[in-house]
């Protein structure tokens, strides 16, 4: 059965029947833009990694390798590109060191960002300035002019553009990156835009976004419900990158080769490859990208359903009734403009996350932004438990 918006509205919603171990229908994970629960198909996938491993012992490799292909799948699928060359990783700062260590620094010292990147980029980008690399911050308001004014800084200094499509701190959508990756083409700059806040909750498309010729880095942690260690590097066609921070993976179609004194490169994305790693998350990520094929949980669907619960939520906190000035929405986002999480903006926003975790209400801060995310597997009421919720956390600051 599809899922429809009518089922949100249910006592429960039937899609929480395959999440039992994680208790959707019975606690308010409002959490979704950070972490999604797992669908109870993913344990018996984790089993049998294990299972694989006593049974095959050093051989299960070959059976690793093709559940690595089937995950490659799955976020090609998420990309709209079936024939992506994907590199993947534990985590993205694993691939966005690689990225890092494959730029002439010293020929172009200059980076760009936004002030709104996740703490994977900024602290990395932060402490690259603390070693002489210049890193050009740009404001992600006025959000009008956002990509204009990115693009109009890249100049032939600029080794790299890194920023996000959807702002951790916002939920703020970058629809068109065009001007962007024109200029860094013609600059000779590289872009690498951070989707991890976009995939499976956004529908994507590399090309129309005008992302052809841009690294994009991802994974599985949030809305496409992977767990840990399901993240990917999409590198773009005919990369010839050597990374200096480089695994044996990267030259393991090489390997039967005689050895010489060269560093050498698998083709693709296997220049980004590092080496041995626990393949249970694979394991477990293959399994359910076939869950959410099986339900029709399509990238559409799922925009859909999140575009709902956003409206519910935010219906509900307007009749909170409760002082702008000291807690409010963004009102300068229409709800086609955010992503997949509703930001609350107060001062208060570390200690209401507490507050509201005392009353078994699940969200998260980050500095005076107080985080909803809803998931595709919550009823309607849910959302409003928690945002009543919220209006009697603030009546006990």
């Amino acid at each position: 059965m599809t899922l429809t918006l009518a089922d949100l509205k249910g006592a429960v919603n039937p899609l929480a029947q395959h999440y039992a171990h994680f208790r959707v229908a019975e606690r308010l994970l409002l959490t979704g833009h950070s972490h999604q629960a797992w669908p109870d198909c993913s344990l018996a996938a984790q089993q049998q990694a294990w299972l694989d491993a006593a049974e095959q012992v050093d051989q299960k490799w070959e059976k690793a390798a093709l559940m690595a292909e089937r995950v490659r799948a799955g976020f090609r699928r998420l990309l709209n590109e079936p024939d992506a060359e994907i590199a993947l990783a534990q985590n993205t700062h694993e691939l966005v060191l690689r990225f890092l260590s494959a730029l002439d620094l010293q020929a172009r010292p200059r980076i760009v960002t936004s002030d709104g990147e996740f703490h994977t980029l900024r602290r990395q980008l932060t402490r690259l300035r603390e070693e002489g690399v210049e890193i050009l911050v740009v404001a992600q308001y006025p959000a009008n002019t956002f990509s204009e004014r990115l693009a109009k800084v890249v100049n032939k200094n600029t080794a790299a553009v890194m920023v996000s499509q959807v702002f951790f701190n916002s939920s703020r959508i970058v629809d068109d990156f065009h001007a962007v990756a024109q200029q860094c083409e013609y600059m000779g700059a590289l872009l690498l835009v951070d989707m991890y806040h976009s995939l499976n909750v956004l529908p994507v498309n590399v090309h129309n976004l005008g992302l052809d010729s841009a690294f994009i880095v991802g994974g599985g942690y949030k809305y496409c419900q992977l767990g840990e260690g399901n993240c990917f590097m999409r590198v773009p066609p005919q990369c010839e990158l050597r990374p200096v921070n480089t695994g044996w993976y990267a030259e393991f179609e090489l390997l039967s080769e005689q050895p010489d004194d060269q560093v050498h490169y698998g083709a693709g994305a296997a220049r980004f490859a590092g080496s041995t790693y626990d393949p249970t998350s694979h394991y477990r990520a293959a399994r359910v990208f076939d869950f959410f094929e099986a339900q029709g949980l399509t990238p559409e669907l799922l925009r859909s359903i999140s575009q709902h619960q956003l409206a519910v939520l935010a219906t509900a906190f307007e009749a909170l009734n409760l002082p702008d000035a000291e807690i409010s929405l963004d009102h300068a986002l229409a709800l086609s403009e955010r992503a997949g999480f509703l930001v609350v903006q107060t001062p208060h926003a570390m200690r209401l996350c507490e507050l509201l975790r005392q009353r078994k209400v699940y969200t998260d801060a980050r500095g005076d932004a107080l985080r909803f995310g809803p998931a595709p597997y919550l009823a309607d009421h849910q959302l409003r438990t928690a945002m009543q919720a919220l209006g009697e956390a603030y009546q006990q600051l």
